[in-house]
């Protein structure tokens, strides 16, 4: 009960320093929420289905919202050029001026803040900011199951091949890679996990189950969102998985490049064994007892 009413009481010290119940936020004529979604918007526009899952917002009152910053001549909607079921908003030439305005107005709002503590506090309070904003973001961090054929399934494995390539001493080719394929990955044959936050996905992991065991693959984490703990999340759901489908022992194989992962597998309690298969990008593999 105390650390609900510390979260309370930071909470109502946050809402009313940063003015968040002022109906003219940064003394401007709308709320935080419109001028949140300008923020959103940004100078490159934003999908409208992205905008309400960055921001955690029903259809309806994004809706309205969005209304009224047309009605002001700030945005515009639209369809997507690509796909015409997707609708898209853009800021006009008066909405890019006055995003430049709440982006002048938060920064003096933001050093008006930090001038009223004495300089020496200065560096604790940035400090414990950064540290806030990072367990705030993590507590966002949502895990679920998905289609291994979806469009976030899909975008993870994409940075991760990527990513691989970059890092392997030798590059990747998945065609070289022991096979497999999205029904592997689907229930009951298995699991694919993506990890999203404020509406993107940051994170993957999948589950192969074996006659005799569960095997462990695909494991990333964008780098931008890194130091969440979202892999030992996304690890620790698939062995939740793992023993609901009555596995007793997972498996899997690690380049020599990826020392985080063999870091994160050491510390769940993963221990190093002999080559269990031909996998031509391993240099290490692991078990664990369920």
């Amino acid at each position: 009960m105390e650390a609900i009413a510390r979260i309370r009481s930071f909470n109502r010290t946050v809402t009313h320093q940063i003015g968040a119940l002022e109906e003219r936020f940064l003394g401007r004529d709308r709320s935080l929420g419109a001028s949140r979604l300008l923020f959103e918007i940004g100078a490159n526009g934003v999908e409208v289905r992205q905008l309400r899952a960055r921001l955690n917002l029903d259809s309806g009152y994004t809706s309205r919202l969005l209304r009224a910053l047309e009605a002001e001549g700030l945005i515009r909607t639209g369809r997507s050029s690509g796909d015409g079921r997707v609708r898209c908003v853009t800021l006009t030439r008066a909405g890019r001026k006055e995003l430049a305005v709440l982006n002048r107005r938060s920064d003096q709002a933001a050093a008006s803040l930090l001038s009223r503590l004495p300089e020496a506090q200065r560096p604790a309070f940035v400090s414990a900011m950064g540290v806030v904003e990072r367990l705030l973001l993590a507590s966002a961090v949502r895990l679920r199951v998905e289609n291994p054929r979806g469009r976030g399934a899909q975008y993870c494995l994409q940075c991760y091949f990527a990513e691989l390539a970059a890092r392997f001493e030798t590059g990747f080719d998945p065609a070289r890679s022991i096979p497999t394929a999205p029904t592997h990955f689907t229930p009951p044959q298995g699991f694919f996990v993506v990890a999203m936050l404020n509406g993107e996905s940051v994170g993957c992991g999948a589950l192969r189950c074996r006659p005799d065991y569960g095997e462990i693959k695909r494991m990333w984490v964008a780098p931008a969102s890194r130091g969440l703990g979202i892999g030992k999340r996304i690890l620790q759901r698939l062995e939740t998985l793992a023993r609901k489908r009555r596995v007793s022992l997972l498996r899997l194989e690690t380049n020599k490049a990826l020392t985080e992962a063999q870091a994160l597998y050491r510390s769940s309690g993963y221990h190093e064994v002999r080559p269990f298969n031909d996998e031509p990008y391993a240099h290490h593999w692991f078990e664990k007892a369920l």
